[in-house]
């Protein structure tokens, strides 16, 4: 197909996922516990990156060179790079999956996606819609299974040019390593133990919401949870009140309740992950202020869910301060200089994201160039677009997703010279 009718195929794809995004929010919530109204939201939200992609599909132009050799015509073009094998987690199955179709597609390339064996229901929901408006068969394939056979096959199969991953740093790799094998391009977006920087001149009441959002929307299972708030002393006390009191009021229950704010953890696995850690937390000395147990309120029954859990009086040695738990368990640590902050926050394996609040413009325009991470919010957290670039420094893995830098990921730069002078005289002295 040529470059434009591939973006006008993503266009329907659009309007195709608008139209049922009602359905396909019904099956994220059934398959993973997560809010329906965030879902709702996000199915809502989806088609943007069709229509982004889908309008740059016929924008990448390769370029002419002024190239340094005489009677020497020189070009650079862009073609896709093959199949792309998309592998996928179960936090938010389809919005992670389409950042990687989305661009995938728009540069040229079919996709085969292994979703997560935890949730893949939504994705084969998503993939009736690709052969509905007319994609042709092929194109687009969904291979459900487990990540040690199906997985590993797609990532170690000889035709499979490119691997994008979301998912674990284990997982990640794993990935990075058979890859390797082969020279098979790869992208990683893992884990992150994200700081959420609250300052002295801090609008403390947008912070305490900004706080709440980062960890506790998603059931905190989330790749850029804000899950290390670092406060300055001075007003630790009256952060940790606003959170305690909001948090503690929190709802829990049935997630497709319109007034349900905390839902469950998605798995069993997780659940007992979560429950772990803070016994973990308890016995490292860290003091817990809210929660520290599953949930057992009437409206939860006998589901997977945890209570919201506040711990403060920690150090950033502590394992509930350093590792990713992907789960609603907040570790508040505090600094009393600016340089104190940065220093804790890059004091951690991951890089994927942080938060800065504070009424300074100094302050916000210095800061994200001092931490460690692939996106930084000011004032803000967990905000995200198809024009933004997102990935992760250290090990919150490798490459970008979203934005113009997304479809270069999915293709290959050709050089091309020409020689419009006479022919070469001597093939000793070529240069």
């Amino acid at each position: 197909m040529t470059a434009s009718d591939r973006g006008l195929l993503l266009y329907r794809l659009a309007d195709a996922i608008a139209a049922d995004a009602e359905r396909l929010a019904d099956l994220e919530v059934r398959d993973n516990g997560k809010l329906r109204v965030e879902m709702l939201g996000q199915m809502r939200y989806l088609p943007r990156w069709f229509q982004y992609y889908g309008g740059l599909a016929d924008k990448v132009e390769g370029r002419v060179t002024p190239i340094d050799k005489k009677n020497m015509f020189h070009y650079v073009s862009y073609g896709p790079l093959g199949v792309v094998g998309a592998i996928t987690p179960w936090n938010s199955p389809l919005p992670l999956t389409v950042w990687k179709l989305a661009p995938a597609l728009a540069a040229g390339n079919t996709v085969v996606v292994k979703p997560s064996e935890f949730a893949s229901a939504s994705m084969l929901g998503l993939a009736e819609l690709f052969e509905r408006v007319g994609f042709p068969r092929g194109v687009v394939n969904v291979v459900t299974g487990f990540g040690h056979d199906a997985g590993a096959a797609l990532v170690e199969h000889p035709l499979v040019s490119r691997i994008a991953f979301t998912g674990g740093n284990a997982g990640g790799r794993k990935i990075s390593e058979a890859a390797a094998r082969n020279f098979k391009r790869v992208s990683l977006e893992l884990g992150g133990k994200s700081p959420n920087i609250v300052f002295e001149d801090a609008d403390l009441d947008a912070a305490a919401n900004g706080v709440i959002a980062g960890i506790f929307a998603a059931s905190g299972q989330t790749c850029m949870a804000g899950s290390r708030v670092l406060v300055h002393s001075s007003i630790h006390d009256a952060l940790v009140e606003r959170l305690v009191m909001r948090v503690g009021q929190a709802r829990m229950g049935d997630p497709n309740a319109a007034d349900t704010e905390i839902g469950p953890v998605a798995t069993e696995p997780q659940l007992a992950r979560a429950l772990d850690y803070i016994g973990i937390a308890k016995a490292e000395g860290a003091r817990c202020v809210l929660g520290g147990e599953r949930a057992s309120r009437a409206e939860c029954g006998s589901g997977w869910f945890v209570e919201p859990t506040i711990f403060t009086g920690m150090t950033n040695a502590m394992r509930i301060a350093r590792e990713e738990v992907f789960g609603p368990i907040l570790s508040i640590l505090t600094f009393d200089t600016d340089e104190e902050a940065v220093a804790i926050a890059n004091d951690a394996e991951f890089g994927l994201a942080a938060g800065i609040w504070t009424r300074s413009l100094a302050r916000a325009m210095s800061m994200p160039k001092r931490l460690r991470a692939g996106t930084v919010w000011v004032n803000a957290y967990r905000v995200v677009s198809y024009l933004a670039p997102f990935g992760g420094m250290k090990e919150s893995g490798l490459g970008r997703e979203n934005g113009v830098d997304a479809i270069y990921e999915y293709l290959e730069a050709k050089s091309v010279f020409i020689n419009s002078g006479p022919p070469v005289a001597n093939p000793f002295t070529l240069q």
